[in-house]
């Protein structure tokens, strides 16, 4: 395979995953987030109450970039905080009463974007795509924040 066609098949999976982005944003515009903010919401949903450097590690992002994220999620009543019992200094994040709520819708957008790309591709391709994108994930280091 040529360097033109390794360049082909990257663009293929980031145009692709870029298209999947808008929808997504699309749809959780009415929720008045966006898709890394859900992320972290989902990821707080299956973490409990973390301190924000174990968050930031987890999401595998700078805790200034984390600090940020949460800072907006807190403002809009989606996380709160307490002062961490094993760190007189530390704090630890959870999900409102609120943020436990809109997690029920986010997980509604998720299902309906597995939907909306099986739809696209047919379910047994999107399955195995998914499963690909899965074991190259884990291949890169990654994990599913939580796990």
């Amino acid at each position: 395979m040529n360097m033109t066609s390794r360049r082909y098949l990257f663009h293929l999976l980031l145009h692709s995953a870029d298209l999947l982005d808008e929808e997504l944003t699309r749809r959780l515009k009415p929720l008045g987030i966006g898709p890394r903010q859900a992320r972290v919401i989902e990821g707080l949903g299956r973490m409990g109450e973390v301190s924000q450097a174990q968050l930031a590690r987890a999401f595998r992002i700078t805790q200034a970039s984390m600090s940020t994220m949460t800072s907006r999620l807190i403002a809009g009543g989606y996380i709160a905080r307490k002062p961490d019992p094993k760190d007189s200094r530390g704090n630890l994040l959870f999900l409102s009463e609120e943020g436990r709520a809109l997690l029920s819708e986010i997980d509604r957008i998720w299902a309906s974007m597995d939907d909306f790309a099986a739809e696209a591709i047919g379910q047994d391709r999107y399955k195995a795509l998914a499963q690909e994108a899965g074991a190259l994930r884990d291949a890169l280091g990654g994990k599913r924040p939580g796990e």
